[in-house]
């Protein structure tokens, strides 16, 4: 699975409509579901190869949502890289196969525009920052990548700066 997606690279546009979502807790997709969750499991299992990542429930989702945290001597993002201390992602339970996830604000900006994902509704109010956005639900290995590229976004917003700089991530980071 290619995890490969450039801040420096537009985004190629997500197919099709995008899908209808709650604008309430929780916050959700309501349509456009894959038939499993066998792209988000493969997210997840290569999310939890990256250094200092640990695999958990949600501090801030509903109950069953899975989650990824860094060990918190990695955690040296800014606050808004972080959904709460040190979690930056989850993948959402009961049939919601969405994720939440925070990006730097230039590519959540990117990514809405694209039609991968939308700002987390508190964003319109003020009650979550702008780095906060609900990522669609992967409907194929193609959008699979490309939500896989943007979990690991998140990964190094959280990281920190010193991430890109460590060699931390590779030649691809």
């Amino acid at each position: 699975m290619a995890s490969d997606v450039r801040t420096h690279q537009a985004l190629p546009a997500r197919a099709g409509t995008r899908p209808r979502t709650t604008s309430e807790f929780p916050h959700a997709q309501l349509d456009q579901q894959p038939a499993d969750d066998r792209h988000l499991d493969a997210i997840l299992a290569e999310a939890a190869t990256w250094p200092s990542v640990c695999r958990t429930g949600s501090g801030i989702s509903v109950e069953g949502a899975r989650a990824l945290a860094l060990e918190p001597s990695a955690a040296n993002g800014p606050p808004e890289a972080f959904l709460v201390d040190p979690e930056f992602c989850h993948v959402h339970a009961g049939g919601d196969l969405s994720l939440h996830a925070t990006l730097p604000v230039p590519l959540a900006e990117e990514v809405v525009s694209a039609g991968w994902a939308e700002p987390h509704f508190l964003v319109h109010t003020g009650q979550a920052p702008a780095t906060v956005v609900l990522l669609y639900a992967p409907r194929d290995d193609h959008e699979s990548d490309i939500v896989l590229g943007l979990v690991r976004a998140s990964y190094m917003f959280a990281r920190g700066p010193s991430t890109e700089d460590s060699g931390v991530l590779g030649p691809e980071g």
